[in-house]
């Protein structure tokens, strides 16, 4: 895609006034880091808070009668146990049982909203609309009405307090409730990606600017930044949050993903369930595991691995931690070789170096609420 179609968000001027350094991503020109640097935001976001723009995740609305029936069939998830304000970390399947996308959906209390990733939109809705007339559902593609901007840190829910009468403290883990921001009107969620307490807002577009400058400035004496991609790619992969196009793809199941605890099978029939079935009953080969580098070095995507010498695979997402230090990363191991304390070798530049396969997180000491 060239630099003259790349989509923006109504926060580009805000990020190009903070003379951020704007990339392509899935589309659109974002933000991956502001003069204060990559490693910088990374750990304000750990210690204090950090404030980003992600509104070019999609949102699709579902509504009508058989608006839950739907979703169960879509999704991997058991949708069924949501209440009202309740959000669900979920899969899209194709037939075969491989991942389409990863999702959030959100309970209100008369319709559903799915929470897409930006680089999938057009294909993820296009694949659940022909799903749409069979249940008699209405599905609307509303990404174009919203911003979302993730304020992240410890001190965020000290920082949002300032701006709204809303009960934060009644905003549970994967939960949110509707009311103003600096009197405008919001969804607050509490899901997060980095490991550590925090927000999303979801906003009209008119207000997200504002609503931007605003934050920065009631929190900047709290040490709130703004932050960019690669800051929010350092952190969840701290946490061993899974990345859609790194770690999770199309030619990838749950199963292997290691995300079995968001497929419930016994929940019904849903879009790739025999599939998934069969490949429990079979077993799988290979699983995406976490390693940590005994050596200094920067495992990044791409890089070989290898078991006793032998060939078995490549880095999906790596990152030399600003917090720890040292290099971690995930990759799809052979079953045998992904269980933790396994030694691997990750070649980098032609050099094997010893990593130690772990269970995520790599970072303990998040303050993000379960």
């Amino acid at each position: 895609m060239s630099e003259s179609t790349l989509l923006r968000t109504p926060l580009h001027g805000e990020h190009a006034a903070l003379k951020a350094k704007l990339v392509p991503f899935a589309g659109y020109e974002m933000p991956v880091q502001y003069p204060s640097g990559i490693t910088a935001e990374h750990r304000a976001v750990r210690e204090a808070a950090g404030l980003f723009d992600v509104s070019h995740m999609g949102e699709f609305e579902v509504r009508g009668d058989s608006a839950l029936d739907f979703i169960q069939y879509v999704t991997t998830n058991d949708v069924s146990r949501l209440a009202v304000g309740q959000a669900q970390y979920s899969t899209l399947l194709g037939h075969e049982g491989t991942m389409l996308d990863d999702l959030l959906v959100y309970r209100f209390a008369d319709w559903y909203m799915l929470v897409v990733n930006a680089s999938n939109r057009e294909k993820d809705f296009a694949w659940i609309d022909q799903f749409a007339d069979r249940f008699g559902v209405q599905l609307r593609d509303v990404s174009d009405r919203f911003s979302l901007l993730a304020l992240q840190g410890p001190r965020s829910e000290e920082i949002l307090r300032r701006l709204t009468r809303v009960d934060l403290d009644a905003i549970r883990y994967y939960h949110f409730a509707e009311g103003l921001v600096d009197e405008r009107r919001a969804i607050i969620s509490r899901t997060g990606y980095t490991g550590e307490d925090g927000f999303e807002l979801y906003l009209q577009n008119e207000d997200a600017a504002p609503i931007w400058r605003r934050l920065l400035d009631v929190g900047g004496a709290d040490g709130l930044i703004p932050a960019g991609l690669g800051a929010r790619d350092s952190l969840r992969l701290e946490m061993g949050y899974a990345l859609y196009g790194n770690d999770l793809d199309d030619t990838r199941t749950p199963l292997e993903a290691g995300l079995g605890w968001i497929v419930k099978i016994d929940k019904g029939d849903f879009v790739g369930r025999e599939a998934l079935v069969a490949q429990r009953e079979k077993g799988i080969t290979e699983k995406l595991a976490g390693f940590r580098l005994l050596e200094r070095g920067f495992p990044r995507h791409g890089y070989p691995i290898q078991v006793h010498g032998q060939s078995a695979g490549e880095v999906a997402s790596g990152v030399l931690s600003p917090t720890l230090g040292l290099g971690v990363g995930m990759a799809y191991l052979p079953v045998d070789s992904a269980k933790p304390g396994s030694r691997i070798e990750v070649v980098i530049r032609g050099q094997p170096v010893p990593a130690e396969v772990v269970r995520p997180p790599f970072y303990t000491l998040g303050t993000v609420r379960s």
